[in-house]
């Protein structure tokens, strides 16, 4: 059976989420690298005052992500492929050996302190539901402020706006009276748009300097729906994801064109389990901190 890793993006985060890792020697070495490369104990990270700030999101998100994903690398779960959502390609890159750890925990820190630095208020994320992109897409040309964009297509009758909050909330009667759902994401800034072209830069920057490898799990991008195998592209996407529209849906959807048959989602789990089943409804998709080893085992024995 052909399985892929999911990382979850911002917006997947709660409370106390570091204090549930696996007790097990694989995750707790990454627990306690995290600490050694941060300085500071992962209680500090994962509080609900904490996770307030992009940095601690993203640096939860990330520490997670990867010590969920080696425990089950080292009792037998190797997976096909590697995705994720955003923050989420950090850890994937992480998992698939392209990126150390170390370089990551680094760059993330350095990532979420630019994100939430150019946009400390008044800027969000927000997910609207019962249309698809294209119905999306025409409010926004006839009704949008200048400051949103469509940000995600997740899923056939599901996208994410980013922008203000001004301009986001503005768009909401004219969602409703097509049809549409709005909620507001757990995301203080406006990610996956032309606003953080500039941050995307300085991050680039900073990812020129740390050496990286091809990967040796098919890393796939949800920014451009492709499989990356060399190491630049890679760092590309890793640099300038946080300003490109993220395109889940499509990046599903070569996951199951190339025989992905299970996708198993790193803690926090739930979202990305969800919007996988639509795209694989014959297929197995789990949450990995809610699915037995073995079972997991199974599912990536393919």
């Amino acid at each position: 059976m052909s399985a892929v890793f999911t990382c979850p993006g911002q917006g997947a985060q709660r409370p106390g989420m570091l204090q549930k890792l696996p007790a097990h020697p694989a995750a707790q070495a990454v627990a306690a690298s995290a600490e050694a490369v941060l300085g500071q104990a992962l209680t500090t990270l994962d509080s609900d005052n904490a996770l307030g700030h992009s940095r601690n999101v993203q640096l939860s998100l990330l520490i997670s992500s990867v010590a969920w994903g080696r425990y089950l690398l080292s009792e037998g779960c190797k997976p096909r492929f590697v995705l994720g959502l955003s923050i989420g390609a950090f850890p994937a890159a992480v998992l698939a050996e392209s990126l150390t750890f170390e370089d990551a925990l680094q760059l993330v820190a350095l990532r979420g302190d630019l994100m939430q630095n150019a946009f400390p208020s008044s800027f969000g994320m927000m997910a609207v539901t019962g249309l698809d992109r294209y119905q999306v897409q025409a409010l926004l040309e006839r009704n949008g402020s200048g400051e949103s964009y469509l940000a995600n297509i997740n899923a056939d009758n599901q996208c994410v706006l980013s922008g203000s909050w001004a301009g986001l909330d503005a768009l909401k009667p004219s969602i409703a009276k097509a049809g549409g759902h709005c909620q507001a994401l757990s995301v203080t800034v406006p990610s996956h748009c032309p606003l953080l072209d500039e941050q995307a830069l300085v991050l680039k920057s900073a990812l020129d300097k740390v050496a990286m490898q091809a990967p040796r799990i098919g890393y796939v991008s949800a920014s451009k729906a492709r499989l990356l195998r060399d190491k630049d592209a890679i760092r590309d996407d890793l640099a300038m994801n946080m300003a490109r529209q993220v395109h889940w849906l499509d990046a599903s959807r070569l996951l199951a064109e190339r025989g992905v048959s299970a996708a198993i989602e790193l803690p926090p789990s739930g979202t990305l389990t969800g919007l996988f089943r639509r795209v694989l409804p014959q297929g197995h998709c789990v949450g990995a901190d809610s699915t037995r080893l073995d079972s997991l085992q199974l599912l990536c024995s393919g």
